[in-house]
């Protein structure tokens, strides 16, 4: 009996796959899969044409459905969720060889990991696959008339119109599934994956297929607002300048040295209040900055990316991408990104939410100074629990900080958090040595123990802190803060070198050595793995130990991964604060992932999580909020002595409490 069935198919619709994604593109009547290719084992690859009538072999359609033969797909999501709409079906037990990359450190496109892990790719078929892609699978206006004499304009060409190149499509099929298959044979050898992880990918899919109720209502209304007020805005702008785009920063900055004389070099969220008050005598300059800046909230733009992916039964489905980071496998957010939703500070959202439900600007100017920061502001308040349904939302309480301690056996910062767990309290208290009852939540000492936990955790310096919201603190007030932080915690000071050390030993000497009774840094045929207290392993590939040009006789740690600004593989540097980051958010991760299992197992319904926070759809007269609490709260068996809390709160659409 076969154990793998390798699979890639190709496929149709008229809806935009990277606006909407998977869910809603499979939604369209239109949808449609035109080539099947499959291998089992390392049998040679088939390709089936289904656009041309024929059908799944019987063997392969039973495979599909049979949980002892392990379903292959890089991106796996995508060939699941399309197969399970077309053929009517629901497949079972598929493994993700994107996800696999991505444990292992390779991140990207099929195209990218193959060339990354050494898989022949020839450019030339990469770029002709593309382009049969563009031809068959997506609709482009094409006027046909001096082609074909028919003066027709087609949206997509079939095998009929193009025979040659469909019979090349089917090659380029076929040459995925190659592709896929050497990958994973090249990389699954390198990791055993647990267990709990296995379980893990199913559920993620179980959430992603579930997804999240939104508000499309409220949604449309958000933007018909935003329409409405960005109208009144530009034609504002027009009177004021006699210019026709407020978006234009060449003719904003013209606009302004012709009405003051000064030149400036940049306009920037950052600079916005510094050019409020370097211009505050003259009121038409100061307006157009703030047009501006009301046109340019970007967030606002999610409600659109809600109606784009809400499937007919309005839930946004294929939000969170598992292993997305791939340093420390915590999830991406994809299409909405709920990760990087605004926050809420309103006092009253509820007021706000149904204002905004009236499509009324002019009834939101009343209410409102400034509506565009509403409307963002209620941005995930849009996300709802289905009729009869309410949101438990938990999160873990300083699960970083938590971490941490225990790994680097910081025993003062173990007992806090075993007990108050006032640690910003406690961090000022041990920093300046001033008893804890003196330090209250408005005092300058809090502030600054806040501060010093947010950024010196990993090694930070002036810089961090100042990212972390150091406020007006001079650079030798922050210099103190970190110095007194250090002194405080010598046990994290110590995880940091005791890491650096451990790692480029392991590396150098190409061996297993133990960085603390928790972790091990490993090399393997070229491959540095960090094994964490779960079991699961984090990967840095090609590790070196070189020299450090910044620092005379100094060594500093490399290793290759993607570089997310070019997303180009080239040479990254990590350090010991750094790697201990990593291990961290790893652990972190792991923690949310372990409880994530235990709520699953209950019969908790998961619809989204969020860095540390769970958010549970659950009836609405139930009171479970408590267990829900308590579950997250229990020690973990890997992590014995680690000091869990979690927090949480009941609501009628998702905010940060």
């Amino acid at each position: 009996m076969p154990k793998t069935l390798s699979v890639d198919i190709e496929t149709y619709s008229d809806v935009s796959l990277s606006d909407c994604g998977v869910y809603k593109y499979v939604e369209s009547p239109k949808f449609k899969i035109l080539l099947f290719a499959y291998a089992f084992d390392a049998d040679p690859v088939k390709v089936v044409d289904l656009a041309n009538g024929e059908r799944l072999p019987d063997k392969v359609a039973a495979a599909l459905t049979d949980p002892a033969i392990i379903k292959t797909a890089f991106n796996a999501q995508f060939e699941r969720v399309c197969i399970n709409k077309y053929f009517g079906i629901e497949s079972v037990n598929w493994d993700c060889t994107q996800v696999l990359a991505a444990r292992l450190g390779f991140t990207g496109s099929l195209e990218t990991v193959g060339i990354a892990v050494g898989i022949d790719q020839d450019k030339q078929k990469l770029f002709t696959g593309k382009n049969l892609i563009r031809l068959f699978c997506i609709d482009r206006k094409v006027n046909d008339g001096p082609l074909f004499k028919s003066g027709i304009t087609k949206k997509v060409y079939t095998r009929e119109d193009k025979p040659e190149e469909w019979e090349q499509f089917k090659l380029y099929c076929a040459q995925d599934v190659e592709a896929e298959r050497s990958i994973r044979a090249k990389l699954e050898k390198f990791l055993v994956i647990p267990d709990a992880e296995k379980k893990l990918y199913q559920l993620d899919q179980k959430i992603n297929d579930t997804g999240i109720l939104i508000d499309t209502n409220m949604v449309r209304s958000a933007i018909a607002i935003d329409q409405e007020q960005a109208n009144k805005l530009t034609a504002e702008f027009q009177a004021i300048t006699g210019l026709e785009n407020p978006n234009s920063l060449v003719d904003i900055k013209a606009f302004i040295k012709s009405r003051t004389g000064k030149t400036i070099s940049s306009i920037t969220k950052k600079n916005h209040d510094e050019l409020l008050e370097r211009f505050k005598d003259y009121p038409d300059v100061i307006r157009i900055l703030e047009i501006r800046q009301r046109l340019s909230k970007t967030s606002i733009a999610k409600y659109q990316k809600m109606l784009d992916v809400a499937c007919t039964d309005n839930r946004a489905r294929g939000i969170l991408q598992f292993y997305g980071a791939a340093r420390t496998g915590r999830w991406a957010g994809r299409k909405i990104q709920p990760q990087n939703l605004p926050q809420n500070h309103l006092d009253d959202l509820d007021t706000a939410r149904e204002v905004i439900k009236t499509g009324d600007l002019e009834l939101m100017e009343m209410l409102y100074e400034n509506p565009s920061d509403i409307l963002s502001q209620c941005i995930r308040t849009a996300i709802i629990p289905a009729p009869g349904k309410k949101f438990i939302v938990a999160d873990f309480s300083a699960i970083e900080a938590r971490i941490i301690a225990w790994l680097a056996g910081e025993k003062w910062r173990i007992e806090v958090f075993s007990t108050h767990g006032k640690i910003y309290e406690a961090s000022a208290s041990q920093m300046f040595k001033v008893p804890i009852e003196q330090i209250t939540k408005g005092s300058p000492l809090r502030q600054k123990g806040k501060v010093a936990e947010l950024a010196c955790g990993y090694g930070g310096g002036v810089g961090a802190l100042k990212r972390m919201g150091a406020g007006d603190l001079s650079d030798d007030e922050l210099k103190t803060i970190i110095t007194q932080w250090r002194l405080a915690n010598p046990k994290i000071v110590e995880f940091w070198n005791t890491t650096q050390s451990a790692v480029m030993e392991a590396i150098t000497e190409r061996s297993t050595v133990t960085i603390n009774k928790y972790l091990k840094a490993i090399y393997q045929s070229g491959i540095l793995f960090i094994e964490l207290p779960s079991g699961r392993r984090l990967a840095y590939v090609k590790p070196k130990v070189v020299d450090d040009a910044r620092f005379p006789g100094a060594k500093k740690i490399t290793f290759q991964a993607v570089n997310e600004t070019t997303w180009q593989w080239d040479e990254q540097d990590t350090y010991g604060g750094k790697l201990v980051e990593n291990i961290v958010q790893a652990v972190a991760r792991d923690c949310l992932a372990h409880a994530m299992l235990i709520l699953d197992s209950m019969g908790y319904q998961i619809v989204m999580h969020v860095h540390d926070e769970v958010v549970i759809e659950i009836d609405e007269d139930s009171n479970e909020l408590k267990t829900v609490c308590e579950l997250m709260s229990q020690e973990i068996p890997w992590a014995p002595g680690l000091p869990l809390r979690a927090d949480g709160y009941e609501c009628q659409y998702y905010q940060k409490d």
